[in-house]
């Protein structure tokens, strides 16, 4: 019995371990962070000088937002009803958002709410990785389209065309990456053969068994072309216009702060701040998107008080009013499907 409970402590050591260096490195980053965060905070009562017309604008972007958000998931899931794609929505964006590293439990979070609500669990799964996969490649994209706008007009300045030649080169590389995987069958069963062997070896390290297989993988690809078929231009669009909604959102708050900046470096400043958010140290991203989109909209121009007063706008319109909707969206959801939209899922969720 020792014997055989020696490897189990070993692993529960290493998790408690990984876990405690895990806050250690969350905490470090609030602290580094907390001077920007305090700065920004301090501009609260400067909303007062902003008009109530403007609050309403960056409202309706955010909104349309949401909204596109929810017509990419009935896209790949036609039988998905608005009532589930918005719960589903808000609810995983809501629990996400609130806590660290919550990507993957965000995307577990909707799809066990889709499957709850009567989807099978394969189409569900493959919808939203090929919905995931067109919505962060349209974010990648956009410092490339801010480099062409750039073209177009005013040059960017020195502080930011590093950052938009290397989002350019990213979003080129990540892009022929993903076509490879999805047009081709050697590159991902390269692609999956690595996942397994990596996933083997955590899986012994911490003393269990099973894993994906190559086959699984594979499979899953096809699923997920198969989910959107024909219907991959609609995703596309609807994707565009999740993330130039936002986009329009920054745009209001600056135009609230009597800016009028260049649009080709703001969409550069926007694109640098979600891929930010995206960052699983804190919440939501939350100080990471403060600080670096406040710094990138210096770079581009803006006088810092009224930078940090228009990202204060807008991450309340786009980060924390959000959160209270997700709560509701839940209970809503659990009123409708009963209590076992709350129950944990047994198969596996989505890759994200």
């Amino acid at each position: 019995m020792a014997a055989g409970t020696t490897p189990t402590r070993h692993v529960s050591r290493l998790r408690i371990l990984g876990r405690v260096v895990f806050l250690a490195v969350m905490a470090f980053a609030f602290y580094g962070l907390a001077p920007r965060l305090l700065d920004m905070w301090d501009q609260i009562p400067q909303l007062r000088t902003v008009s109530i017309y403007w609050f309403v604008a960056i409202l309706i972007c955010e909104v349309g937002s949401y909204a596109c958000a929810w017509d990419l998931t009935r896209i790949a899931l036609p039988r998905v009803s608005w009532f589930v794609a918005a719960t589903a929505q808000l609810t995983s964006n809501a629990v996400a958002k609130v806590v660290p590293g919550g990507a993957a439990i965000g995307a577990a979070t909707g799809f066990r709410m889709l499957s709850v609500s009567g989807i099978d669990k394969g189409s569900a799964g493959a919808a939203l990785t090929a919905t995931s996969i067109i919505s962060n490649g349209v974010l990648l994209c956009l410092p490339m389209v801010a480099l062409f706008l750039s073209i177009l007009g005013a040059p960017i300045p020195g502080g930011m065309i590093h950052v938009a030649w290397g989002g350019a080169v990213l979003a080129v590389v990540l892009f022929g990456f993903t076509f490879s995987l999805v047009r081709f069958d050697r590159p991902i069963h390269w692609f999956a053969r690595t996942i397994t062997t990596v996933a083997g070896w955590v899986n012994k390290r911490r003393g269990r068994s099973g894993g994906p297989t190559v086959e699984g993988i594979v499979r899953q690809r096809d699923q997920m072309v198969s989910s959107l078929g024909a219907r991959w231009r609609a995703a596309l669009f609807a994707a565009v216009g999740n993330w130039l909604l936002d986009y329009f959102a920054l745009v209001c708050a600056l135009k609230a702060c009597g800016v009028d900046p260049r649009l080709s470096l703001v969409l550069l400043a926007y694109a640098v701040a979600a891929v930010l958010g995206m960052i699983p140290i804190t919440p939501g991203g939350v100080g990471f998107v403060e600080a670096g989109l406040t710094a990138m909209l210096v770079l581009a121009g803006v006088p810092s008080e009224k930078a940090l007063l228009a990202v204060l706008a807008y991450r309340i319109a786009s980060y924390w009013l959000p959160l209270p909707a997700g709560l509701g969206a839940h209970f809503v959801f659990r009123h409708r499907y009963g209590k076992k939209s709350a129950q944990p899922e047994t198969d596996a969720a989505p890759s994200s």
